[in-house]
This record gives C-alpha cells, sequence and structure tokens, in this order.
C-alpha cells in the first residue's frame, strides 16, 4: 500500500536574494520545489520601492494583505490596498511600486511559475 503523503507543508520558503530591500518568500515555485506549473510568493515591498517596467510571459494573480500597491498598466495607473486583488494576464507591460510611505504586505501567484527569464524586465 502506498503511504506517501498527499499534501506538502511549506516551513521554509526560499527567500530570493534581492538589492531593492524587498522580501519575497516563494512558497512553491522554481527556486522552492521545482515545480514550473505555478509559483507561490508572499512579498513585503518597502515604502519607496520600485521595479523597472515588464512583460511576463505569465499570468499574475496579487492580493494585497495590507498597505497599498501601485501598478501602471498599459499606462493606466491603477492603485490596490487592502483586501483587493488582481490578475494581470501574461504579456501585459506593466511595473509595480509602493510610492506610498507605509510597507506594502501582498501575495503573489504566478501562472505558470515565475521565472528570471521568463519575467522580461527593461533594465536587464
Amino acid at each position: 500500500m502506498n503511504m506517501a503523503k498527499k499534501y506538502i507543508i511549506q516551513k521554509s520558503p526560499f527567500i530570493v536574494p534581492t538589492t531593492d530591500g524587498k522580501l519575497i518568500e516563494e512558497h512553491f515555485g522554481k527556486a522552492t520545489d521545482r515545480n514550473s506549473e505555478v509559483s507561490i510568493a508572499h512579498m513585503i515591498a518597502p515604502p519607496g520601492w520600485s521595479e523597472p517596467f515588464q512583460t511576463p510571459e505569465f499570468d499574475e494573480y496579487t492580493y494585497i494583505i495590507r498597505g497599498k500597491k501601485q501598478f501602471i498598466i498599459d499606462g493606466e495607473k491603477i492603485l490596490l490596498e487592502s483586501g483587493q486583488s488582481i490578475k494581470i494576464k501574461k504579456n501585459t507591460r506593466i511595473q509595480y511600486s509602493n510610492p506610498f510611505d507605509q510597507e506594502c504586505e501582498y501575495i503573489a501567484i504566478c501562472l505558470p511559475a515565475f521565472a528570471p527569464e521568463t519575467v522580461h524586465r527593461e533594465d536587464e
């Protein structure tokens, strides 16, 4: 009889090295469990944080836990606050930022999983 577990509890997410003060804890995804289908990450963006524009090859879902996050999607500025969420379709040009004076904590889910070679940041 196969007694293999049918679940995985993630107790030690992969901490993605950053140089911009942002905390990225990947709970499931390529860096953590070699999963290329989906990535799930917990993030904390410090006040004043921003990323370059990018055009990812994956859909990205974001749920804001606390604080606010700014999105520039195809030139449109959108602001999300605690308790709100958004789905951004793949191949959409976007910039993420936290131009506010408090941290922004959120969950990001990417389908398929996030990968540096498929995010297409404009400064790289």
